[in-house]
């Protein structure tokens, strides 16, 4: 299977503009994990997730399928990065006591996608998956914002989008589910930081790549009078979706 790549060609801009997970999401891993000697990253991207679980286990495997993503990923004398795909690496089996996710099951091939964790975690091992949607900040925004994301570039989002819309309901989950918290990627934006965030959509890269204009310039003008001066700093938050248990052998 070939890796849908959508990200490497803007690697840095990622990693710079990416929203961060809470460090509360983290400890409730840690503590709902069997043990924390190893725990996999799957599908790192700048090393965000791999980064903040190196606190919690011993040693962090950070995998992804991109070269350009793994070379902006922030090194860590705990972490092991490897290039390789979501659903093939060659992590020792029954080695990791975690396995986590964060947007970006949607790209994978599910089945397998699951039998590789079920290959690479102990017996008694966890799989976590979260992810997020649109962020929120306040009625205005927000709603200038649902436009741009469904007439603006609507047409240009990849079919996997849905899942991730669907918060991964429609995803066929084969663990027992553990009862999670509820979690939230908090943060204070710029209008400029903002925009930076958006031109990592990959939407918004084959908007560009078409019609060969970039539209978060139009947008950041219709955001303005809602915004006020651009280097205004707003609340934004992220609500989180997450899904946590042991696998079954249904896949």
């Amino acid at each position: 299977m070939q890796f849908k790549d959508h990200f490497s060609g803007h690697a840095s801009d990622y990693a710079k503009y990416r929203p961060t997970y809470p460090e509360e999401l983290y400890r409730f891993l840690a503590k709902i994990s069997p043990d924390t000697k190893q725990v996999w990253d799957c599908a790192t991207g700048n090393g965000q997730a791999a980064l903040a679980l190196t606190k919690y286990f011993n040693r962090v495997i950070a995998t992804d399928a991109s070269q350009q993503q793994i070379q902006n990923a922030v090194p860590h004398e705990e972490i092991d990065y490897r290039i390789a795909p979501a659903e093939k690496t060659n992590i020792e089996a029954h080695s990791c006591d975690l396995v986590v996710v964060a947007q970006a099951l949607h790209w994978f091939d599910f089945n397998r996608f699951f039998s590789e964790c079920q290959r690479v975690l102990k017996p008694d091992g966890i799989l976590a998956i979260w992810g997020y949607n649109l962020l929120k900040t306040n009625v205005e925004i927000d709603r200038v914002l649902d436009l741009f994301y469904v007439e603006t570039i609507g047409d240009f989002w990849l079919p996997e989008r849905k899942w991730l819309e669907a918060e991964y309901r429609d995803i066929p989950f084969p663990v027992q589910e553990i009862p999670c918290p509820v979690f939230e990627m908090s943060l204070e934006w710029t209008l400029y930081d903002l925009c930076g965030y958006l031109n990592t959509w990959s939407a918004v890269k084959k908007f560009i790549k078409k019609y060969e204009k970039n539209p978060v310039v139009e947008l950041a003008k219709l955001l303005e009078p809602h915004w006020g001066e651009p280097e205004l700093r707003r609340l934004i938050k992220y609500p989180l979706f997450l899904k946590v248990g042991k696998l079954t052998n249904e896949y």
